[in-house]
């Protein structure tokens, strides 16, 4: 059987991209420790390791979260520091805030990361110095460029492949998404996993497996969280960042139950990455 990765973004339910705060959130209603443990626990009872793609401000807040994660034999990889998206920063702040995240993972987990993941799929055609950034700093893998329109590339690929503007240094693996004649839907993660059908998701799963590769999907602390507090946000953005919430736990047992699941670091050991093409 295939394996698939279930990756996770380890962030609370106020780290919402393109909203700005106008005071700080009370630590007293932080939600994404309790949040995060009902994940652990859901993947412990599968025996399944997955990718936690922790947010670096949030890790320095929590510290035992992280150790949490790494004990338990989860890989750690890099969500950047602020949530702030990456095309709305220079070269030089995305260095130091990878930076920032990398000391943090090591002190907490024990190692460095090599795995990186833009909030909001946020690394594009304007960002094209972020991949040599990535390799520059030791990466060995992005899960950034996703292929929807209006927060990726619509005619991106839709299977992990190589980025040949590295030299193939660096492997990217795109969510799942589902294609249709209306185009991809964003069936991997997110609204779209909370609100398609669940055998909608499946299909696509296998669909992806048949043609020799692994699916990737990703979900936040918040989706399994339906009776956490919510930022008041304008309808569309409401819904994808809160709507139908309460879906998204019984859908990942579902999934786990009929796929096997690994970290995507274990998709880049040498007999796997050099199947993917270099495109």
């Amino acid at each position: 059987m295939f394996f698939n990765a279930l990756t996770i973004d380890v962030e609370d339910w106020y780290h919402v991209c393109g909203v700005e705060r106008k005071q700080s959130i009370p630590r007293n209603s932080w939600r994404v420790f309790a949040a995060t443990e009902r994940i652990l626990k859901l993947l412990n009872e599968f025996n399944v390791k997955s990718t936690f793609f922790v947010l670096g401000s949030l890790a320095a807040a929590e510290p035992e979260l992280v150790k949490l994660i790494a004990a338990e034999g989860h890989e750690v990889a890099s969500h950047g520091w602020s949530h702030e998206l990456v095309h709305q920063l220079t070269p030089d702040q995305f260095r130091a805030e990878l930076a920032q995240t990398e000391d943090v993972i090591q002190a907490q987990a024990g190692y460095l990361p090599v795995g990186f993941r833009a909030p909001q799929w946020s690394v594009s055609a304007r960002t094209p110095w972020v991949h040599d950034v990535l390799v520059e700093r030791g990466y060995r893998y992005d899960s950034s460029l996703s292929p929807l329109p209006f927060i990726g590339d619509r005619k991106g690929l839709r299977v992990p492949y190589r980025l040949g503007s590295t030299g193939g240094e660096l492997c990217e693996f795109p969510p799942l998404v589902t294609p249709t004649w209306l185009g991809n839907l964003p069936t991997g993660g997110g609204w779209g996993f909370r609100f398609f059908p669940t055998a909608l998701v499946e299909s696509s799963v296998g669909r992806l497996n048949a043609s020799g590769n692994p699916a990737v999907l990703y979900l936040h602390p918040r989706d399994v969280d339906p009776d956490g507090p919510r930022l008041s946000l304008p309808l569309l953005k409401r819904f994808a960042a809160y709507g139908t919430r309460n879906d998204a736990l019984p859908r990942i047992r579902r999934l786990l139950e009929g796929f096997r699941f690994t970290t995507l670091k274990e998709l880049i050991a040498d007999d796997l990455l050099h199947s993917y093409p270099i495109v």
